[in-house]
């Protein structure tokens, strides 16, 4: 390669949301809008107005185990699991660089490291872990959600407060409204993560019905005030104002009517997940070259070549996990233990978004001017 090309490369990596305050470039828009954000609206508006429609009809079903566990099992080979099986090589990327042993040895040691110890939390303390990966995974939805907002030109998010508004919102959303619509069933799976372990969640204040009214409240309050705190930024008609909105009101409809291990499964696979993976397209510059020319399929294809052998490994080692262990082959139970291993590499999953942040000027800072 050369230098030129390099430079051009390193230059290219500061992408969306180093300039997304002002004018992101039209390659990181039109890619954040066609892989991250499309066919999440499409998939969950489609299945929350199906939702909703056989719930005004006043039909319960009773969903099969299959139905209710299929989006989870499908994120282990289709976007979810994958798109943080690039961590790798994005932090270098991210910085302008060529990846290095060196670069990959310390995010090899950072994920031994924090991963390591959180998997040692949740054998000498699961309930706490439990928690933990709830406020994790919190912060991570509402981070992924703030970058995107960036990565398409959203005006509006200038300023701490309501960026911080937006982690929160964004994050809450398929973390919180769940528990507030269907408690049950939410707890079931909390229960399950704990019983790996030989524990149980007992009598969790959270899960009481005044609880519950109180945090809704609250919830409700934040969005809201976020929401409104951005619309006095900008003028009426200002697009990525409204489309924030639109996409605030779509997840509190769909969190609501959806059941909670479809609604979560899909959106971790088909928003969350496909907004990273448009944020990986844009650091990694054969990606980028393809994706400005149109191709986007090529510049899918290289980031899912990329993910191809740390997400085989992954899958090895949770099999292995599942065999030594010797875990029961109820769906409820591999579930469990799927979202586990998943909490455990989301530790420092975070903390590579986190760096990726700081580099491009993302995050809740913001960025440059």
């Amino acid at each position: 390669m050369s230098d030129t090309a390099g430079g051009e490369e390193s230059a290219g990596a500061r992408t969306a949301a180093a300039t997304a305050g002002s004018a992101p470039k039209p390659s990181a828009r039109r890619v954040m809008f066609v892989v991250g954000c499309r066919p999440g609206w499409f998939v969950l508006g489609a299945l929350a107005a199906v939702a909703a429609t056989v719930g005004a009809l006043g039909v319960d079903p009773a969903l099969p185990a299959w139905v209710r566990y299929a989006p989870l099992a499908a994120s282990a080979l289709v976007v979810g699991l994958p798109h943080g099986a690039v961590d790798h090589l994005a932090p270098a990327r991210t910085a302008g660089r060529t990846p290095t042993p060196r670069w990959l040895l310390a995010v090899g040691i950072g994920y031994l490291v924090l991963g390591g110890a959180y998997a040692a939390l949740w054998a000498l303390a699961p309930v706490a872990s439990a928690a933990l990966f709830v406020g994790l995974t919190w912060l991570h939805w509402g981070q992924g959600d703030l970058y995107a907002l960036d990565s398409i030109g959203s005006r509006h998010l200038e300023g701490a407060g309501v960026r911080l508004g937006t982690v929160l919102v964004r994050g809450g959303l398929p973390m919180l409204v769940p528990l507030l619509r269907f408690p049950d069933r939410y707890r079931q799976v909390v229960d399950a993560w704990v019983a790996l372990f030989g524990r149980e969640l007992g009598s969790a204040w959270i899960f009481t019905p005044g609880a519950r009214g109180a945090l809704g409240a609250a919830f409700a309050v934040v969005t809201v005030a976020t929401v409104l705190a951005g619309r006095r930024r900008v003028s009426a008609g200002d697009a990525g104002w409204r489309r924030d909105a639109a996409e605030t009101l779509l997840l509190w409809v769909y969190f609501l009517v959806v059941p909670p291990l479809v609604a979560v499964g899909v959106y971790f696979c088909a928003w969350h997940s496909l907004r990273h993976v448009a944020r990986l397209v844009e650091v990694d510059p054969a990606a980028r070259r393809a994706a400005a020319d149109g191709d986007e399929l090529a510049a899918l294809a290289r980031v899912g070549r990329d993910a191809l052998p740390l997400t085989a490994v992954s899958i090895a080692l949770l099999a292995a996990v599942a065999l030594v262990a010797g875990v029961d082959t109820a769906p409820a139970t591999l579930a469990a233990l799927y979202l586990v291993f998943i909490a455990v590499l989301t530790l420092p999953h975070v903390a590579v978004v986190a760096w990726m942040d700081r580099v491009q000027g993302a995050g809740l800072a913001g960025p440059p001017s």
